[in-house]
């Protein structure tokens, strides 16, 4: 599940870097200061974008016959536009604080298909069991998400990945079908490879009434139009480590950071805010549990905390903001999934 938020503020991003950039040291200057070139690149990106979006919908505007219809439209394309434009401009401050932690080397992960492993009949890290037929339901109110790593594999850039199918339901009907690409390094840490997200939806009056499909938006691939693998989770997770999810510039650009590695409910109020109790206090007896914080530069407002179980794998997911909770109500991955306590 990937963190679909929209907003102009730089709230989430500040939230999650705000620990780090207080404690990280000054980064060396780089020769070529990719990381914050690359930022400014983006904008102007960003900016063509917003030009080439503003002069369509003029097109549109002037096809409108009626003048008080046509006035109307085209004060809602103007602001738009400015809308558009500053969070071009939030996007790039918030990649610069995600420079500023990560330093400003390019972004040029190894991609070795021999530190990889291919056999995915066994699950190798425990928080992120990627074993073969397992199975996870979650809920968020009227929603309910099924994730299930498939018998399927696809080969990107030499390393095998396997295929996990993520489907959203809406009162029953399928409204978001995602097809993700993890490959399992030989040190247990994930990486994210690509996905294929379909985004369907519902017309009146179709017969038969069949989710059609809207967009593909999030969509990428490692090793297409530039984009990279990223780190989907650590092998071993280590408290304030930032990483890069995923990286397809305007498209995929996901972080983290490591909150806690030895969570337990009632040891700390504000990672236990949002989180289901009942299920952490199952889950989360031992005090092991992982919890990070998931943000994206292109939606700068956008701030989820994740929390990982030993044998489970994630089973909550918590919007920072809103407290708005996914929580896990069905799994295969261990005993304990029996017991799971109703949401």
């Amino acid at each position: 599940m990937t963190t679909r938020c929209t907003g102009t503020d730089r709230r989430g991003v500040a939230l999650a870097l705000g620990l780090v950039l207080a404690a990280a040291p000054v980064p060396a200057v780089a020769k070529a200061r990719a990381c914050t070139q690359t930022a400014s690149a983006q904008l102007a990106a960003c900016k063509s974008e917003v030009k080439d979006d503003s002069s369509t919908a003029r097109a549109v505007c002037l096809n409108e016959a009626d003048e008080a219809a046509r006035a109307a439209c085209f004060d809602e394309a103007k602001t738009e536009q400015q809308e558009a434009a500053e969070e071009c401009r939030d996007q790039r401050s918030a990649r610069r604080d995600l420079c500023a932690v990560l330093g400003e080397d390019p972004y040029d992960p190894s991609f070795d298909p021999a530190d990889f492993d291919v056999d995915f009949a066994n699950a190798g890290n425990p928080f992120f069991p990627l074993e073969i037929g397992n199975r996870w339901v979650y809920q968020e109110e009227d929603a309910t998400v099924t994730v299930e790593v498939l018998p399927e594999t696809k080969l990107i850039e030499g390393v095998t990945c396997v295929v996990v199918r993520d489907v959203e339901e809406e009162a029953g009907v399928v409204v978001e079908q995602t097809d993700d690409w993890f490959a399992e390094r030989l040190d247990g840490t994930i990486d994210y490879c690509g996905e294929i997200s379909q985004n369907l939806e519902l017309f009146p009056g179709d017969d038969p009434a069949e989710p059609e499909l809207v967009d593909v938006d999030g969509s990428w691939k490692a090793g297409r139009d530039g984009a990279k693998p990223g780190t989907l989770f650590l092998g071993t997770p280590e408290v304030g480590r930032v990483y890069r999810q995923e990286w397809a510039p305007g498209d995929a650009e996901d972080a983290a950071r490591v909150v806690s590695t030895s969570y337990a409910f009632g040891a700390n109020a504000e990672l236990d805010a949002g989180v289901p109790q009942a299920l952490a206090e199952l889950l989360c007896a031992a005090g092991d549990c992982v919890v990070t914080e998931d943000f994206t530069p292109i939606e700068p407002d956008a701030l989820e905390r994740k929390y990982y179980a030993r044998g489970v794998g994630l089973f909550a997911e918590v919007d920072v903001e809103s407290g708005d909770a996914v929580q896990l109500v069905e799994c295969n991955v261990d005993p304990v999934c029996g017991s799971l306590p109703t949401p």
